[in-house]
């Protein structure tokens, strides 16, 4: 039977330790699907595949991945990309935010190795203000949230709004929120009107994530 998932963004945090670093990074490394959430009320809620995938150690270094966010009826046409590094910062995990030089190029990068292995950390764009803050809470999730500063800029249904995102997930699930505000009235100008988007994991790239990497992104290694 699969367990409830979890519905509210919020737990008792604690110390991100060095075993919780590398089980981050490995519950990270999958790929998620809310086709439950989807098929039980499709008006309010599109089947929506979400992916992290490690990128290759030996053109990125470790705490890399790629990830894309595609509706189910258009797989391979992500409507949203990006490349992540992982920071290690004492007690919580920092995740850095990139663009990509080439997006159409690398659609399709979480589930082909070819593709994947043409990625290249040249040329990636740091998203300012973008960055997720992931921290453990007691109850063995991690919970993740926008950087603060409200700096994530971007453009939609023509006017610029700060994107805010939330995130809480663990070995099976992964649940969020994204909501647009305006920079100056901090008005909410777009979002999630029905609830958090409800995600099952359909595979696990943990293998894929070694246990040196560790060592390496406890000692703010980087490319």
């Amino acid at each position: 039977m699969v367990a409830e998932p979890i519905v509210e963004l919020t737990g008792t945090l604690i110390p991100m330790d060095r075993a919780s670093l590398l089980r981050f990074c490995r519950w990270l490394a999958g790929s998620f699907s809310n086709h439950r959430q989807a098929a039980e009320n499709p008006v309010d809620f599109a089947h929506i595949h979400i992916a992290f995938r490690p990128l290759p150690e030996e053109h990125f270094g470790s705490g890399w991945y790629y990830s894309e966010q595609a509706y189910d009826y258009d797989i391979w046409t992500p409507y949203r990309q990006g490349v992540h590094r992982v920071e290690y910062r004492g007690d919580h995990a920092f995740v850095h935010n990139f663009g990509l030089p080439d997006p159409v190029a690398a659609a399709g990068a979480s589930r082909d190795d070819d593709i994947r292995a043409q990625l290249r950390p040249q040329g990636l764009s740091p998203r300012a203000g973008c960055a997720m803050v992931f921290r453990l809470t007691a109850e063995g999730h991690f919970i993740g949230r926008q950087e603060p500063g409200c700096k994530c800029l971007i453009p939609r249904n023509g006017r610029i709004s700060y994107l805010f995102s939330e995130v809480r997930f663990d070995e099976q699930h992964w649940v969020s929120r994204d909501r647009g505000f305006d920079p100056e009235s901090h008005e909410q100008l777009w979002g999630s009107e029905h609830g958090h988007l409800v995600f099952e994991r359909t595979a696990s790239f943990a293998a894929e994530v070694p246990e040196h990497w560790l060592a390496e992104l406890s000692s703010g290694s980087r490319v």
